[in-house]
């Protein structure tokens, strides 16, 4: 189960309690889910009981205790504690973390992208002919069309030839708008991508720390063009997602040289359960990335993720005599799906995901 799931079943025990009379409230459209903070326990924590007391006229820990009872009625959770003040703790059954981890493998990089072909809108896409705008314009076409959408990107002005040649950015200035081949009335927008210009030419860092420098302040901040995006060191957000990525590449060839493979099973929730509401919450990010035109949230998000993956990945190998079990696979399974939704996520911002580093 994913967090957009676990929020949505949340959601449902929240409608069923209004309709059996025991809460009188408005059903929000999204209970927000997060891993247990301090004093929490299970997989899961949401503070939906804090949020509908008020309306409710009920003390937070009563509509909580009102909505653990209709939890409790999932077969997928095991358990269900009310803390603190009303804070929810779900605690899953060990098949929800195989069937997410399953289900990344499946898609592979595409996971989190739209999985009907077309399904959204016509986008035209215009920026101003500065550096920053036509590199993060690039990146929001990526996001879109990972969400269905089909997009022209048109630039006021001649953007510079190495923009295209070393920064990897992609600009349609000229012919008809591309429509995709359908028989039914289609809607579109215009969008003006125009953030804050660079204070310094960023193609002499190359394009992965030039598009990083770039893309990951969101659009109001001031880039940085300094050569800290080249240093490999955990202080460089954009060393820890790639050095996590590379790291996920080398425990499977290592994994390999031992005679075992991944295997998607239950793994120990205490220190894998940020990463599995990060994994979990990657769909959402890059449609929210989507809806606001924003691929600073995409790169932020995979900070996150590379941040949690590090942790995990120390117990993914057997030690000394050991010999590989169900929760090694299980883990090498975790670590290769972390891994391939860090490449996705970088190749949507331009940026190369290396296997070694």
């Amino acid at each position: 189960m994913t967090p957009a799931e676990l929020s949505r079943a949340v959601l449902h025990a929240v409608r069923r309690a209004v309709d059996a009379g025991e809460l009188s409230v408005t059903v929000p459209e999204r209970a927000v889910v997060t891993p247990p903070g301090p004093g929490g326990c299970g997989d899961y924590a949401t503070n939906i009981a804090l949020q509908l007391a008020g309306a409710a006229g009920q003390q937070p820990r009563r509509v909580a205790e009102i909505l653990r009872a209709r939890l409790l009625d999932e077969c997928r959770f095991t358990d269900v504690v009310v803390t603190g003040p009303g804070f929810l703790n779900v605690s899953l059954r060990s098949t929800a973390s195989a069937g997410l981890v399953a289900e990344i493998l499946r898609r592979g990089r595409r996971y989190g992208h739209v999985t009907t072909g077309f399904s959204g809108t016509a986008v035209r896409l215009r920026c101003p002919a500065e550096v920053r705008a036509v590199v993060v314009a690039d990146a929001v076409a990526r996001v879109l069309r990972s969400q269905g959408d089909s997009v022209r990107v048109t630039c006021d002005g001649r953007p510079a030839p190495e923009w295209e040649t070393r920064l990897g950015t992609s600009i349609d200035s000229r012919g008809p708008y591309p429509l995709p081949d359908i028989d039914y009335p289609l809607p579109d927008i215009d969008v003006t991508v125009h953030p804050v210009p660079a204070p310094a030419d960023p193609v002499p860092l190359g394009r992965d720390a030039a598009r990083w420098a770039l893309l990951h302040p969101a659009a109001h901040d001031r880039p940085r063009i300094t050569g800290d995006h080249l240093v490999q060191r955990e202080t460089n957000p954009l060393f820890r997602v790639r050095y996590a990525h590379a790291r996920t590449r080398a425990l499977l060839r290592n994994a390999a040289d031992l005679g075992f493979a991944p295997e998607p099973g239950p793994v120990h929730a205490s220190d894998t359960a940020p990463l599995l509401a990060a994994l979990g919450d990657h769909p959402r990010l890059l449609a929210a990335s989507a809806t606001h035109h924003t691929p600073d949230r995409l790169a932020r998000h995979l900070v996150t993720v590379a941040d949690a993956t590090l942790p995990v990945l120390p117990a993914v190998l057997p030690l000394g005599e050991e010999k590989p079990s169900a929760a090694h696979r299980a883990r090498l399974a975790l670590a290769e799906a972390a891994g391939t939704v860090l490449a996705g996520g970088l190749s949507l911002l331009g940026i190369d995901a290396p296997e070694h580093l």
